[in-house]
């Protein structure tokens, strides 16, 4: 159980979620009333107001606001509260309850982390008392706070090496097989891969893990693939100092594919899993690639190499080829791709690239209802001839400065067969500042609407089963 939680027979100080329409009628009927309405609570999402008692703390009110419920409501309440003390929610009189106590359990834990490795929070979070049913929230608060601390840690504590062992950790603790690529048989198996960190003192890993889960062997696979480059100079073509600050985070995909699979293999989700990591510094160096180099890829396509800041499509590329080559039912892959994404969607918003209308439909759906927002680009096939390149097969990125996205994503359309039912998800996995449940550092975007949409695709009929997640 995470710190920031108790279980049921802890003692705790009741805490009240209130809308504005619901807070007449308390104020009325109990004796805290003219207090509440002295300090002028007015129940507006998130704000919370404590109650004293002759003997100290009496309760602590917090407010839902107007429309539908949103975890945000309480997000800030494991600081806003005190340090040190337990808190049980009380929810008599709203509609929706199981949604809305899933709502506040996963605020609650959203908002409690803090990256705490190298110094230890200034204070102690609040804990709200959870209970059984509450449990798939539970769990995916902690993959949140696993990828959360795989972003965050420091770029000289998390190099290929660490993030393979991780991945390797994973797949242990879960009974999985988990097979480290590494020196000649990288460079011969994934050389856009070897490419890319060839200029770092640190070498290339790739990660390949399996795992079959309770259906056996002729149940679905699941493909998972993951950009995991820990740290990006741009190469040659060298990012500015202001652009390179937050470059530890390039190995979010990774981390959030990792979230997906942990999630996936502790369900026990009747599916089969392969899951591809590259972990890769892409650096200068004596053998780091250059612009107007021609590399190969795994596939047999070779690419020319237009800017050597465009490392993490060669990275999918290998991945990409070696899990289509498998023929999963479903291909997924994970990357801090393009600022161009950025600058259509913003840090908060996934933008999601599918070939099937009904796959996409399923992941804005779930994206929704899991307060994980995902937003759909096309894969427009009138841009792939601006990938064309004179002296390689296609180009690593276009002359043109238009739809850097939408060109990326035809990019890496390149390797993965034309039936694939692929999804490709360019995300930001970082929150640039501190708002109620997303501390300002790494973030697990697009994992928990992955995870949902799994769920409802492939636990029908098994013992595996989705939270509760209908709109409020």
């Amino acid at each position: 159980m995470l710190a920031c939680f108790a279980p049921p027979d802890t003692p705790a100080l009741s805490l009240v979620a209130l809308t504005p329409e619901r807070l007449p009628g308390w104020r009325a009927a109990h004796p805290w009333g003219p207090f509440v309405a002295a300090a002028g609570f007015a129940a507006k999402a998130g704000e919370a107001l404590i109650l004293p008692s002759d003997n100290g703390l009496g309760g602590a009110l917090v407010g839902l606001g107007e429309g539908p419920a949103s975890p945000w409501s309480f997000g800030g309440l494991p600081f806003a509260l005190p340090p040190d003390t337990v808190w049980r929610l009380t929810l008599d009189g709203v509609a929706d309850l199981p949604l809305l106590r899933e709502k506040a359990v996963l605020g609650w834990g959203l908002g409690a982390y803090r990256y705490a490795r190298f110094k230890a929070p200034a204070r102690e979070a609040a804990r709200l008392i959870v209970d059984a049913a509450d449990e798939p929230v539970l769990t995916e608060l902690a993959a949140t706070w696993h990828v959360r601390d795989l972003i965050n840690h420091p770029a000289s504590h998390l190099g290929p090496d660490e993030l393979a062992e991780a991945a390797l950790a994973l797949g242990q603790s879960e009974g999985a097989s988990v097979r480290v690529v590494h020196g000649e048989a990288l460079a011969q198996d994934y050389p856009a891969i070897a490419a890319v960190g060839a200029g770092s003192a640190r070498p290339p890993r790739v990660v390949r893990l399996d795992w079959t889960g309770p259906a056996g062997p002729q149940a679905p696979l699941i493909a998972l693939c993951g950009k995991g480059v820990v740290f990006d100079t741009g190469g040659y073509d060298l990012k500015p100092a202001q652009a390179m600050l937050q470059m530890k985070k390039d190995m979010a995909g990774a981390a959030i594919a990792l979230g997906v699979a942990e999630l996936i293999m502790r369900a026990g989700l009747p599916v089969r899993l392969l899951l591809l990591i590259g972990a890769v510094e892409n650096a200068i160096g004596a053998q780091a690639m250059r612009p107007r180099d021609v590399i190969r890829t795994r596939k047999g396509l070779t690419v020319e190499i237009g800017n050597t800041d465009a490392e993490g499509r060669l990275v999918l590329a290998d991945l990409l080829t070696e899990a289509d080559a498998d023929s999963p039912n479903l291909l997924i892959d994970f990357a801090t791709l393009t600022g161009a994404a950025r600058v259509a969607l913003g840090p908060d918003l996934v933008a999601l690239f599918a070939r099937r209308d009904a796959t996409a439909d399923a992941l804005l759906q779930a994206g929704a209802e899991a307060e994980d927002p995902l937003w759909r680009l096309p894969i427009w096939p009138d841009y792939a001839s601006w990938l064309d390149s004179e002296v390689a097969d296609l180009a690593n990125i276009s002359s043109r400065p238009h739809a850097g996205a939408i060109v990326a994503a035809s990019f890496l359309d390149r390797f993965v067969s034309a039936d694939r039912d692929w999804v490709h998800l360019d995300l930001y996995g970082w929150n640039d500042s501190t708002r109620p449940g997303r501390p300002e550092g790494g973030e697990a975007t697009g994992m928990r609407a992955v995870w949902r949409c799994l769920l409802a695709r492939y636990a029908r009929g098994s013992s595996t089963q989705p939270s509760r997640s209908a709109a409020p």
